[in-house]
């Protein structure tokens, strides 16, 4: 006959029962620690988190320049693609405070409604910003080519040179408080100053001291 015996364990000495003891108490609290060191990690990442950026202040405008173009060229075409407007320049800066634009060496091209050419030249030339108005210093020239009218007359070539000019262009309109030269086909005519208007009007008012050369007609 055959006897199984029962194995038991031998009792647990005195410094398992305390390691178990301990084991038991960390268990208890170890959600407790992980919530803790959670909530840590979380405060941790909220100050190291950059805060979300408040919306800048509008300054107000300076009399520095908001932004620079160098050896630039604009172009601006109409509706059915033909080319209205050509800008050449050197260096362009834009100031805020007056919103005009200057430009250094500038030369412009323009064509009108039936493709006459005008063109101008200055070594600095000063635009509004409707562009409306356009003050040329510094050897400054501006040509309008000859064009035919629409009566079929031929309208002459007009060149302007000053070291000052001034130019409208609603309505046209160039002066100067400057001595200027007018040549107009192949007539000649000098003044102390002077107030071309365009347009339908083609007058041409001199001042100061006025010296005219008619060629033979």
């Amino acid at each position: 006959m055959n006897a199984v015996a029962a194995i038991h364990p031998p009792p647990a000495g005195p410094r398992k029962r305390s390691r178990r003891r301990v084991w038991d108490q960390v268990s208890i609290y170890l959600p407790v620690l992980l919530m803790g060191l959670l909530a840590l990690g979380s405060y941790w990442l909220l100050r190291a988190t950059p805060e979300a950026p408040q919306p800048m202040a509008e300054r107000a405008p300076t009399d520095e320049p908001d932004y620079f173009m160098h050896r630039f060229s604009i172009k601006e075409f109409d509706a059915g693609g033909a080319l209205k407007t050509e800008i050449f320049g050197a260096e362009a800066r834009h100031y805020p405070v007056t919103d005009n634009t200057e430009i250094d060496h500038a030369r412009i091209r323009s064509f009108g409604p039936g493709g006459q050419l005008t063109s101008a030249t200055a070594r600095r030339i000063i635009a509004n910003g409707s562009h409306t108005e356009f003050t040329l210093d510094g050897d400054a020239v501006v040509i309008r080519e000859a064009a035919p009218q629409a009566d079929g007359a031929a309208l002459p070539r007009l060149e302007f040179r000053g070291e000052s000019l001034k130019i409208f262009t609603d309505p046209e309109r160039l002066v100067s408080d400057q001595p200027v030269l007018l040549v107009r086909g192949n007539d000649r005519m000098s003044a102390d100053t002077l107030d071309y208007r365009g347009g339908d009007e083609r007058i041409a008012h001199f001042r100061g001291r006025v010296r005219v050369t008619l060629a033979p007609r």
